[in-house]
């Protein structure tokens, strides 16, 4: 008999800021799986993009444009995504922005807040969503948050970034914890150096390029493409047993 738990047929998978970057290869490889799509992305257009591209894998598609900082417009795009797919399987809380980089003495309230509001704010709105939808309707779930690195290495110059992202894995143990009774598991993913519109400018910088990619076992940035199959897993079967976990997909780079 063939193994089918990394099937995805029946399963919707939500992905926030699934019109680019990681999360749009998160999307591609759980369309491919058989998962009916939900993106959520504050751009209408790229939002459109992104639903072209995944069009011809053959599963329902829809996207919302949704500030998720903004705890009301995450409640009304939630409701609208059950409305338009019927139900939310797994909950991908990916939408996220970078730190202004400033040494610590001159980070400016301002910038501090802006960057909470987006990524721990919106995660907490987006994960809470999900978790009361997945309660409610029973059977399970899966909850996923994309940290980052900065979360376990010392992020200099970007407090507030590594700040939200080791929030974001005290909070998904907590729910590994909690929502376990409920047979809700939740993991945190953990990229490291990724080829994206966000870290472009440090790619094209030749200065960083070459301090950075020596430290990369796998001697290449890593990609979009290279977050499917873990999304996959967490979305699957798969990893019915699996819970609490941070899982580092950085290509060697925090072991060098």
């Amino acid at each position: 008999m063939t193994y089918r738990p990394f099937d995805l047929s029946g399963k919707v998978a939500l992905i926030t800021g699934g019109n680019s970057g990681i999360g749009l290869g998160m999307a591609q490889a759980l369309a491919e799986a058989g998962a009916d799509i939900a993106i959520w992305g504050s751009n209408a257009a790229k939002n459109a993009a992104a639903l072209e591209s995944l069009k011809p894998l053959g599963v329902r598609l829809h996207a919302l444009a949704c500030d998720i900082s903004d705890e009301a417009a995450v409640g009304r795009a939630f409701a609208e995504t059950v409305a338009q797919l019927g139900r939310v399987d797994a909950c991908f809380a990916n939408a996220g922005t970078y730190g202004h980089t400033a040494r610590f003495t001159a980070l400016e309230t301002a910038e501090w807040q802006r960057v909470m509001r987006i990524n721990l704010d919106g995660a907490f709105f987006t994960l809470r969503a999900a978790a009361r939808h997945m309660v409610e309707r029973g059977g399970g779930g899966s909850l996923v948050a994309t940290a980052s690195l900065a979360a376990i290495e010392g992020a200099a110059r970007n407090a507030h970034y590594g700040a939200t992202k080791g929030a974001l894995v005290a909070m998904i143990r907590a729910l590994a914890v909690e929502m376990g009774r409920h047979g809700i598991r939740a993991n945190a993913i953990l990229p490291g150096w990724i080829e994206t519109a966000m870290t472009a400018g440090n790619v094209a910088d030749e200065r960083f390029s070459g301090a950075v990619l020596p430290r990369i076992p796998a001697r290449r940035w890593g990609q979009p493409a290279d977050f499917g199959g873990i999304a996959v897993y967490l979305a699957s079967d798969a990893s019915a047993y699996h819970s609490g976990d941070c899982l580092v997909i950085d290509g060697g780079y925090s072991l060098f």
